[in-house]
């Protein structure tokens, strides 16, 4: 069975082309700067050859149409004929509070969905695009949508009710809802399976920091607690996205600067965080290469960045009465030694001690990167979101 996995995000198209008879991925790459100028795909190939194709993607559509054409390039391709794909697995971001599982796509399912863009503007009207331009390519191709917010389902109501009037969530579903549940789900299995330990024996939090980020304390195997709410905005500082702000400030915002409810979502999600802070970028890279520069706000953007990713490692092991791993996964999580470093300087007092020269060494690999009389694993763990995506869809087909 070939399932070709899509994952629609605000600027990119990431997939890839799974055999799931051996789980092997056949094809991979992504889309970058989807709407912008310089758009270009990534391929890499079963054998492991990369390469770069500049191609002008003025909206996913055109994307998800240019990935079909390269699965079949007579040069790059990897298939004969698109017809050769069994299925087509979609990450999708919000699914409020219908869907707490993967589920095949239908007229009514995506019309639920729909329903919920208001809630995640950056993603969800680009996850659609997606599955329509399926439809459109291969019309009754199987199609699985798998939700950001589903694993996070399992929050008990004290920690996903806002302290708002009762009425708000009974007539809007105004709610805590939590995100990038496909990777916290999967690193959360894969990292106690690399250690040889059982899920439901053990907690974990699970830090996924990459250009947007989120927290998850995994108690026993289930959710309990993550750092996103309603929307992707709440929780750790991220790289466009402030994060955590107070209510009061966000209406003061909108009063001096005179924006409206659309201006001041604008700003929040797409001009704040690392980028808000420095001027310069929300680039990581960049801003690491800025602090080493002696550029005092991207040194401050760092502390702030590092800082509140501590401090909610810190609540969740507060909430499940201590912990026993640590995982970091994502772009950054996988890859930034100092930020792993710095969120686990002075955690003796709750049993983690790093181990500096492991974790300078790993950059993109499993690897423990605690020291051996560390009481708390701390690991490395590199998502792989795409994968649970395509079992899901294997296994609903």
């Amino acid at each position: 069975m070939k399932i070709l996995v899509l994952n629609c995000g605000s600027s990119s198209i990431k997939y890839a082309l799974y055999n799931m008879d051996d789980r092997s991925v056949m094809t991979s790459g992504g889309a970058e700067r989807v709407g912008l100028d310089g758009a270009f795909v990534k391929v890499k190939l079963a054998n492991g050859e990369k390469k770069q194709i500049m191609h002008d993607i003025p909206e996913h559509t055109e994307g998800v149409k240019f990935i079909f054409s390269l699965l079949t390039d007579p040069e790059i391709g990897v298939i004969k004929d698109l017809k050769e794909i069994d299925a087509v697995g979609h990450r999708m971001v919000h699914g409020g509070e219908k869907f707490n599982k993967s589920v095949v796509l239908t007229d009514e399912v995506l019309k639920v969905f729909e329903e919920c863009s208001d809630l995640a503007p950056l993603h969800n009207p680009a996850n659609l695009k997606g599955v329509h331009a399926v439809s459109e390519l291969m019309p009754g191709l199987p199609q699985v949508g798998v939700f950001d917010t589903a694993f996070h389902q399992t929050m008990p109501a004290k920690a996903y009710m806002y302290a708002i009037p009762y009425e708000l969530y009974d007539k809007y579903a105004i709610r805590r809802y939590g995100f990038h549940g496909t990777s916290h789900r999967y690193v959360s299995k894969r990292v106690c399976e690399f250690l040889g330990v059982k899920p439901e024996e053990k907690r974990v939090i699970t830090c996924h920091i990459g250009n947007g980020g989120s927290v998850a304390a995994v108690e026993y195997g289930k959710c309990i607690d993550t750092t996103m709410g309603l929307t992707p905005l709440e929780g750790v500082m991220m790289g466009t996205r402030s994060g955590d702000i107070d209510g009061g400030a966000v209406s003061f915002i909108q009063k001096k600067l005179g924006l409206d409810a659309d201006g001041i979502s604008n700003l929040l999600n797409k001009k704040s965080g690392l980028l808000g802070i420095t001027g310069i970028s929300s680039d990581m890279r960049e801003i690491d290469a800025a602090a080493k520069s002696g550029n005092e706000k991207a040194q401050l953007a760092l502390d702030m960045y590092f800082y509140r990713i501590k401090k909610y490692v810190g609540a969740f092991a507060a909430a499940m009465g201590g912990t026993d791993i640590i995982v970091f996964t994502a772009g950054v999580g996988e890859n930034q030694v100092n930020m792993r470093e710095e969120v686990c300087r002075n955690m003796e007092w709750m049993g983690v001690k790093l181990d500096t020269e492991k974790n300078a060494a790993v950059h993109g690999e499993e690897a423990v990167i605690s020291a051996p009389d560390s009481k708390v694993t701390v690991v490395v763990v590199p998502t792989d979101e795409e994968l649970m995506i395509a079992t899901d869809t294997m296994e609903l087909l």
